[in-house]
């Protein structure tokens, strides 16, 4: 068994989306006076490698634990995005069945650090999502901030229908030409998302 980290790491100089609180980590507890180590750690739902529930855009959505984990796993599909231009012909070259997850590969994590990563990312054509809708699968993720670029059409097409989001993934070239499954568990928050550890399972 193989396991590869598609999650981003926490901590204060992580890049958040503007306009987004930023993450604060304080000490609660120390080691030499206390006699154990805690920690306060304040953190928005949608900082870093995290997951978007139908409440994050939808009156009266679900929040996640309103979803049964077996939503939260299952077999991933890669697919390129070559040139930051997402190609519907060649999406559907791909074996994308019932209850996939699938993870769109740009490359932007890369710029993670950098202004761009907010600015010059590629979002998910709508044609495309209509297309996921179809293939009823069960989460769609990114290694980007958004799936959406100023309005949030893509969000809410996507959540209407119970498809869940993952945003600011890494390490997606890992996964090319490989046979693996997703393991997305968040908090069990009843609210509109959370940070979430997201690995692969790559089978060999």
């Amino acid at each position: 068994m193989k396991l590869i980290d598609l999650s981003v790491s926490i901590n204060e100089t992580m890049p958040v989306y503007p306009g987004d609180p930023s993450t604060e980590i304080k000490p609660a507890g120390n080691l030499s006076t206390d006699g154990y180590e805690d920690h306060y750690l304040c953190i928005g739902t949608h900082a870093g490698t995290h997951i978007d529930s139908p409440r994050h855009m939808l009156e009266g959505g679900k929040g996640l634990d309103q979803f049964s984990v077996e939503t939260f796993t299952g077999r991933g599909v890669y697919i390129k995005v070559e040139n930051n231009q997402f190609d519907l012909e060649s999406i559907k070259q791909t074996d994308i069945q019932k209850a996939d997850i699938v993870l769109f590969h740009t490359g932007m994590d890369e710029l993670y650090s950098k202004p761009e990563y907010f600015e010059n990312y590629p979002a998910i054509p709508e044609i495309i999502a209509h297309y996921l809708v179809e293939k009823q699968i069960k989460m769609v993720g990114v290694d980007t901030c958004s799936v959406d670029q100023q309005t949030v059409v893509i969000h809410k097409l996507l959540l209407q229908n119970d498809i869940l989001i993952l945003e600011n993934l890494t390490n997606l070239a890992s996964l090319k030409d490989k046979q693996f499954t997703i393991y997305a568990f968040p908090l069990k928050l009843s609210l509109d998302g959370s940070p979430i550890r997201v690995v692969a399972e790559i089978k060999e």
